[in-house]
């Protein structure tokens, strides 16, 4: 019963409080204060002053942190589950109908006109990332992971994942 209870706690205000978790902060309160008394408003105000203090989104920070606190690890899982399953639901529905209707002139032309714009700004996010890296780092430092990324990837086909994780590593030792 208590695994349900908390997904209510959760489900509840994630379909209710649009705008995300600021929005939805007051609906958690009421569910987890008021409605099942798990804690007092001094317990929210901690959890909720704790989860502002790392990083993520908080919705899900305090979803775990109450499931934890009331029913484990499985309690944690539901309430996380729970407060992402609106999202999740509606990401589900709309790309269904976005299916649906792929071959459409309509859709075509929108994804059309999405691609280059997706690219301009992952363009512009590499560009950002050459530049930091430039300014803190310097010229050679840049190069040498440029090119070794190059190498990894195009040449010796590394899956990315491995080639970020050497750069961090190579940061760590050389830069750090």
């Amino acid at each position: 019963m208590i695994y349900w209870e908390i997904f209510v706690a959760f489900f509840i205000p994630g379909i209710v409080g649009y705008g995300g978790g600021p929005a939805s902060i007051p609906l958690v309160q009421n569910e987890v204060v008021d409605r099942f008394g798990w804690l007092t408003i001094s317990e929210f105000g901690e959890v909720l002053a704790i989860g502002n203090a790392l990083p993520g989104p908080i919705a899900t920070k305090m979803a775990g942190y109450i499931g934890y606190d009331q029913a484990g690890l499985l309690g944690a899982a539901v309430g996380i589950f729970a407060t992402v399953a609106p999202s999740l639901i509606l990401m589900i529905i709309l790309l269904s109908i976005l299916y649906k209707f792929k071959s459409s002139p309509k859709v075509k032309r929108m994804t059309m006109y999405i691609r280059p714009t997706i690219g301009v700004l992952l363009g512009l996010l590499t560009f950002q990332f050459f530049y930091q890296s430039y300014e803190s780092e310097g010229t050679w430092q840049t190069l040498i992971l440029i090119g070794a990324s190059w190498l990894l990837l195009v040449k010796f086909k590394v899956h990315p994942v491995f080639v970020i994780i050497a750069a961090l590593g190579y940061g760590a030792l050389f830069l750090a």
